[in-house]
């Protein structure tokens, strides 16, 4: 399993036991955004990597205007995926711009900051509304019903985290902004 990478156990669980074509697996990502973020290309590149690896295996079926790929674990992708489960789970990778900004403010100013968390505020604005989005369609989901809830509830956390830093560092700048 030396070939799997952590988005790859990402991929084999939005694939799930129902199956999931690429078009699904980037809706879903793109709602889920707040846990996990890549290019779309990736969500389109990786089921075709891992069916190749022998994880997922596919097949065509009638869509609205052609046929569509849909993808189904293996045995060998629900095996991976069950010993990786177990496995300790990590700190998440974060690689957090508006930190990396805040730290630059000696360079930078606290203009720069504060105009650049325009940006963090609408993806906050975005996310929550994914994530009402996402809420909304648990109960079509119920054999995944009660780790979505799980699931949603970090992401309304990390979201509202992100809100009360974001106030924090505006109240901050923004106090010595105007003294200077």
């Amino acid at each position: 399993m030396d070939d799997l990478r952590p988005f790859s156990y990402a991929i084999l669980t939005l694939v799930g036991e129902g199956g999931a074509g690429p078009h699904d697996i980037v809706r879903m990502m793109r709602q889920g955004r707040v846990y996990w973020a890549a290019a779309d290309s990736h969500y389109y590149a990786e089921p075709k990597r891992l069916e190749r690896l022998g994880y997922l295996i596919s097949e065509k079926r009638p869509g609205r205007t052609h046929e569509r790929t849909h993808y189904a674990l293996t045995p060998r992708g629900r095996h991976a995926l069950r010993e990786w489960a177990r496995k300790p789970s990590a700190f998440p990778r974060i690689q957090h711009e508006a930190v990396v900004r805040v730290l630059a403010g000696d360079i930078v100013g606290d203009d720069a900051i504060l105009e650049s968390f325009s940006g963090l505020r609408r993806d906050l604005a975005e996310l929550a509304s994914r994530l009402d989005v996402a809420d909304a369609v648990i109960d079509t989901l119920p054999h995944r019903e009660r780790y979505l809830r799980l699931v949603h509830s970090l992401g309304r956390a990390l979201l509202r985290v992100h809100e009360e830093w974001a106030d924090e560092v505006e109240r901050a700048l923004g106090a010595r902004v105007t003294q200077t």
